[in-house]
């Protein structure tokens, strides 16, 4: 099983990840057309900044999510074989229970067809396309045995960092 691991200090704020997501999720899949669409297309992953950092906010498909015991009409559920949270619009009524209940504020709402949005892992495309269209390779999506290597490595070498004052 893989998942999306985010190194904040590649990420540069550019927001490449949030126009590939929205296009990626358009009905032409092509920028200048997509700006145009009817139904505009939605971002599932979002940029945000704080304490001299960016970092790309998603949905974490979280092992007990309460998007999922929070959704009244059954529109959200676990996918038991590759652990994504998967969103049905069709049965969402637009309640925002998920969106006020998810720790990370990762759902977001699609007021245009009163539906919550929230990163699916481009299911139908592969791999994401925030993850492709990321400059600085800050959104990676791994196998969970190279995401936990990545994060221990990283934490090593800050901590080596932070002793040797460089």
């Amino acid at each position: 099983m893989k998942q999306i691991l985010v190194d904040v200090k590649r990420c540069l704020g550019c927001k490449s990840c949030e126009i590939a997501c929205a296009v990626g999720h358009s009905v032409t899949k092509i920028l200048f057309t997509a700006i145009v669409e009817t139904h505009k297309p939605r971002k599932r992953v979002f940029v945000e900044q704080g304490n001299g950092l960016n970092f790309p906010v998603q949905c974490r498909h979280c092992e007990e999510p309460a998007c999922v015991q929070a959704c009244m009409a059954g529109a959200l559920k676990k996918d038991a074989e590759t652990g994504v949270v998967i969103h049905d619009a069709d049965r969402c009524v637009g309640c925002w229970m998920c969106v006020m209940t998810c720790p990370f504020g990762a759902l977001g709402q699609d007021k245009q067809g009163k539906v919550a949005v929230k990163c699916d892992r481009c299911s139908e495309t592969g791999d994401p396309q925030c993850v492709k269209a990321c400059p600085t390779k800050a959104i990676m999506y791994l196998p969970v045995d190279d995401f936990s290597k990545n994060r221990r490595v990283s934490y090593l070498t800050n901590i080596f960092y932070q002793e040797e004052g460089k």
